[in-house]
């Protein structure tokens, strides 16, 4: 029986905010208070704190016993995590960005991930690997991957993708309770964002979705920094009369495949939002399962967003245009506005609108059933009708609501 979906605690006067930085710290500090097990190690995790000063304090509190500046050599990191976790201790193995789990993959994959069930169930490894995914902090592609697909595809492995600082330290703390291999992705762009944190005592199970904002018309579901693209994307839908319901999966393994299917039923539409390559990724697996449990509900196809097939550019302008931002986002739905609802809409209508390339690969990527992709008012600083020539490109748009 799955467990009942949880519902974020919402801020009041009486409660606090913190940053998704500062819960990670806090949850890692009272993990090591609770148990003498836990202990961190990684580059650059003591006096530095990580690049994102996440862990400052933590070895001052704990000592440099604890909180392990490790040599250059995340292989090396991984190994000893693992064998530190089948020998009894808790270790916690920050690799700096997630790009980097590549060199952790025999570790990972050929190590964690099965000694439990190559020992008969005599060993275990209750580990967890900290890293980081997201692009848009203008670090190139060596360091702005999204690769939790990666990990998730591997059994005997549990991934996590919080998108809160309330799920974040929620979930950390599950993990590092938790007596198998957790990989913990945390997008590096988050950091500092602010959220309602309770101080008493709490953890949220893994495979329970969260939903961010109930809806009727369409069904978005997210993963990481991604829920917030999805929920800026609800607010601007809501502008038009449609409403959209959010889905967070917070741990891709365990995924809560009965609260998708059920929203997918209800809404008869659905799109996956995931900031990972769409090749093969997680948005195709979520599509399949909303495709395979939602089938003789849905109303269209299952639409999906993710990064561009490409490395990540190191330039601003073309970085921004192959991930789901917030601004490529409203090019995604602010055209509600300017065709029929979702429900009020004419079957096959057709709505021809010239638009720059720019839109137009935009229109080919993230186009979905009855939502375009522009937001010209903002982006090209004017209005756009049936009759303007902008870049030359005539743009037929097909009205599938």
């Amino acid at each position: 029986m799955k467990a009942p979906t949880q519902k974020t605690p919402q801020v009041t006067s009486a409660g606090r905010e913190i940053t998704f930085g500062q819960a990670i710290n806090e949850a890692l500090a009272e993990e090591m208070r609770r148990d003498p097990t836990v202990f961190i190690i990684g580059e650059d995790v003591a006096e530095a704190g990580t690049p994102f000063k996440v862990l400052s304090g933590l070895v001052e509190e704990f000592g440099r016993g604890r909180v392990i500046d490790s040599p250059i050599s995340e292989a090396g990191i991984a190994g000893l995590g693992v064998g530190a976790a089948m020998t009894g201790m808790r270790p916690v193995v920050d690799i700096m960005f997630g790009d980097f789990v590549t060199l952790t993959m025999d570790q990972m994959v050929n190590q964690a991930a099965k000694i439990h069930y190559m020992s008969g169930g005599k060993l275990k490894v209750p580990m967890v690997l900290r890293t980081t995914l997201g692009a848009t902090r203008r670090s190139a592609a060596q360091h702005s991957q999204s690769l939790h697909a990666w990990l998730s595809h591997v059994p005997g492995l549990k991934v996590v993708v919080p998108s809160t600082p309330y799920d974040a330290k929620g979930l950390l703390k599950t993990a590092i309770r938790d007596d198998n291999p957790v990989v913990f992705f945390e997008d590096k762009m988050m950091y500092q964002l602010k959220g309602p944190v309770p101080e008493s005592e709490y953890t949220i199970p893994f495979g329970v979705a969260d939903i961010k904002r109930a809806g009727t018309d369409i069904t978005i579901v997210a993963t990481s920094s991604m829920v917030q693209v999805a929920l800026r994307a609800a607010e601007v839908l809501s502008e038009s009369g449609i409403s959209a319901e959010v889905i967070d999966v917070r741990s891709t393994v365990p995924l809560d495949k009965q609260t998708i299917i059920e929203s997918a039923n209800k809404t008869g539409r659905a799109i996956v939002v995931d900031e990972g390559y769409e090749r093969y990724g997680v948005t195709a697996e979520i599509a399949s399962v909303i495709a395979e449990g939602a089938f003789y509900y849905l109303d269209a196809p299952v639409k999906r967003m993710g990064a561009m097939d490409v490395p990540v550019p190191f330039s601003p302008v073309l970085e921004d245009q192959t991930v789901p931002t917030p601004e490529l986002n409203d090019w995604c739905f602010r055209l509600a506005r300017q065709v029929p609802s979702l429900r009020g809409g004419t079957p096959g209508a057709d709505r021809q609108i010239d638009a720059p390339d720019v839109v137009v690969q935009a229109y080919q990527r993230y186009s979905v059933s009855g939502l375009y992709c522009i937001d010209l008012e903002r982006r090209l600083q004017r209005k756009v009708t049936d009759n303007d020539t902008l870049g030359g490109r005539r743009w037929d748009l097909k009205l599938l609501a």
